[in-house]
């Protein structure tokens, strides 16, 4: 049977209760302030208890874009974001006009490939590559886009299609 220092002796909720008040003035002595750690929360953040008061709170419902905008940064994502963004929001980067006669193909290494509609927009396209340029840094951010490779539409292959001949095709037949 335990002994307390009075020499009686203690067993169950009083042992309990005992062993508590130790613990509690070991850490008193010890000088710790006294700290509640947060339960069920993964990532550090202390997790408030009770009701919500009348001002804001962490625990308020946030707006998705502000809950975004804080993953996004969070995880590094805000160059990969800002690409997307040249190609989600092509419309708005460079205006609409110039958005109906091109759409961008692809971004590597800040170098975007634009294709115009026809050549004659292609032309102006490369006229206006400085000031497209400083359109896509003043919308999404300095960096993002530094070349622009413009072309022309693609032309029609003739080498596949349901009238094509393989190998050097017809000859002239009359020796």
């Amino acid at each position: 049977m335990p002994v307390t220092d009075g020499g009686e002796g203690v067993t169950g909720p009083q042992l309990a209760r005992a062993v508590l008040d130790a613990a509690k003035a070991r850490r008193e002595a010890a000088g710790r302030p006294r700290r509640r750690t947060a339960t069920g929360a993964g990532d550090g953040e202390r997790r408030l208890r009770g009701y919500s008061g009348p001002g804001p709170d962490p625990r308020d419902p946030q707006p998705l874009g502000a809950v975004l905008n804080r993953l996004v940064k969070a995880r590094g994502w805000q160059q990969p974001a800002a690409e997307a963004t040249v190609f989600g929001a092509w419309e708005r980067v460079v205006g609409a006009e110039v958005a109906q006669h091109s759409r961008p193909v692809k971004l590597e290494n800040g170098e975007l490939t634009v294709e115009a509609r026809s050549t004659a927009w292609a032309t102006q396209l490369r006229l206006l590559a400085g000031s497209l340029l400083q359109q896509i840094a003043r919308e999404i951010g300095h960096n993002v886009v530094r070349k622009l490779h413009i072309h022309g539409p693609a032309a029609p292959s003739w080498s596949r299609g349901p009238r094509r001949v393989r190998g050097r095709g017809p000859r002239d037949t009359y020796g």
